[in-house]
């Protein structure tokens, strides 16, 4: 981008409802807090967030309730944010350039966790899992039937554009909680929570649409926003100064804690399970990590506290899992002022829109980082016990899209979502959620009719939490015979 990106833009306070009407933006009159403290507020008491608490961070349907769920994960996620955003605020604001007008003591950290808070809304149950399932359904049922007497043949509609199918095809957790906050959490209009543009653009890891990702680029690797919000996309980039493939300067910051946090919580909770144990990561680290000073340290300092705790007289246990607390505290906190630093070091890329790498893989914690990635990769994630429970989630998602799917297109009248259904499908089209069949069946809905039943499939399962997930796959199951 040849021009510098401008805080101004990029803070932007108006909102898309406010804009449509032809309302200049002002403060409200008695209110103490800032759109975004008001954004923060908005996302906090929302009901995708709090569905979040039975999502899976990594161990889905987990019966220990001190494991992480998805709402922990993003709680934890959204504490860096804030924190990262005071730093940048108070330590480096003149550096970064923040106007004063702006307010950015005390709208940067919380806009920062506003979107922390918001990040992992529109991803399925079952965790990432639940994506995947999503996309093997859609490619399995895109086979022409003459090819595969079982499939649904569900791209088989006019109107239906590569773009469109590919929203499908590669689905993703990102653009449909852009989705749901625009569109899906209705309120009495057709912007869902009405968020700021600044919320909304620093909201996008990804802007570009499915047609665009190129896994080349840190930027377009996913995308953001379906066919179905591009318009709203469009309008969010050109309120806050930004266009496709540039990322809001703090979607970098709300990243790196994705990325720190997953990186060492995700071990931590594997050590409470009893898949790994302290001294293995150490061990791990020392091996993988060679000569790298940041690394040592950490792990210095981490067996000298379990030394420490050792002669307290703790049981294994015990010192296992206070140890792993102890090495949580010191990685987190080197790594998030890795980060602070990143991001300042490269102040001058970012506001021109040019950096286009994780501000972790940018940091001094890199090897850190990549570390604790590679050894959850080894050790947790490929673990027997969570595959088999993943592999759990995935026949449920695949169940129950067959049976919405058949629910969905079962009516008398193929061009019209309310027209009748007999009893079973009737039935099952019920117990989809009344905000997303509204959207669907809204007269206002420009998308063509193929791309509304599957979006309708896709808004419901992404809705779900885990246990509902199970239990209405069971309930269905007995209606089904």
């Amino acid at each position: 981008m040849a021009d510098q990106l401008d805080w101004r833009r990029l803070l932007n306070a108006q909102r898309r409802k406010g804009k449509a009407a032809g309302r200049a933006y002002t403060a409200r009159l008695g209110e103490d807090r800032t759109e975004h403290e008001r954004d923060h507020d908005r996302i906090l008491f929302s009901t995708p967030v709090r569905r979040l608490q039975d999502k899976t961070q990594v161990f889905p349907l987990e019966r220990n309730d001190s494991v992480r769920t998805r709402l922990t994960h993003s709680h934890e996620v959204a504490n860096m944010a804030r924190s990262m955003g005071t730093t940048l605020a108070f330590v480096h604001g003149g550096a970064l350039g923040f106007p004063g007008e702006v307010e950015p003591l005390r709208n940067v950290p919380a806009l920062l966790e506003a979107i922390g808070l918001a990040h992992d809304l529109g991803n399925p149950p079952f965790g990432h899992q639940g994506e995947t399932a999503i996309q093997t359904w859609v490619k399995r049922h895109s086979v022409p039937r003459k090819d595969d007497p079982a499939s649904f043949d569900i791209f088989d509609a006019p109107d239906l554009s590569e773009p469109m199918r590919r929203d499908f095809l590669k689905f993703e957790g990102n653009a449909q909680a852009f989705r749901l906050l625009t569109r899906l959490q209705i309120l009495n209009d057709d912007f869902g929570l009405n968020m700021t543009y600044a919320f909304l653009a620093a909201l996008m890891k990804y802007p570009v649409p499915s047609d665009a990702v190129d896994k080349t680029s840190q930027a377009r690797k996913k995308f953001n926003f379906f066919q179905s919000e591009a318009e709203i996309a469009a309008e969010v980039w050109a309120e806050t100064g930004l266009r496709e493939g540039v990322r809001h300067p703090l979607t970098f910051v709300m990243e790196a804690c994705d990325d720190i946090a997953y990186s060492v919580v995700d071990v931590e909770d594997a050590a409470k399970k009893k898949l790994i144990n302290f001294n293995v990561l150490m061990a791990w680290l020392r091996h993988d990590a060679c000569d790298d000073e940041l690394t040592l340290d950490v792990c210095e300092r981490a067996e000298r506290s379990h030394a420490e705790f050792r002669d307290a007289g703790l049981s294994p246990g015990e010192l296992d899992d206070i140890s792993m607390q102890m090495f949580r505290v010191d990685a987190i906190g080197k790594m998030v002022r890795a980060a602070v630093g990143a991001f300042v070091a490269n102040r001058d890329a970012i506001m021109a829109g040019a950096f286009d790498r994780e501000l972790m893989a940018a940091s001094e914690a890199v090897v850190l980082w990549t570390s604790l990635k590679r050894f959850a990769k080894f050790h947790v994630y490929r673990h027997r016990s969570v595959l088999e429970v993943e592999l759990d989630g995935h026949r449920t998602v695949h169940e129950l899209m067959d049976m919405f799917w058949k629910a969905i297109i079962e009516r008398k009248d193929p061009d019209d979502l309310r027209s009748d259904r007999e009893a079973l499908p009737a039935y099952v089209y019920s117990r989809i959620s009344e905000n997303y069949r509204r959207v669907a069946e809204s007269p206002g809905n420009a998308m063509p009719m193929r791309y509304r039943e599957l979006q309708l499939v896709t808004d419901m399962i992404s809705g779900m939490t885990d246990t509902f997930a199970v239990s209405l796959r069971d309930d269905l199951r007995r209606h089904h015979g």
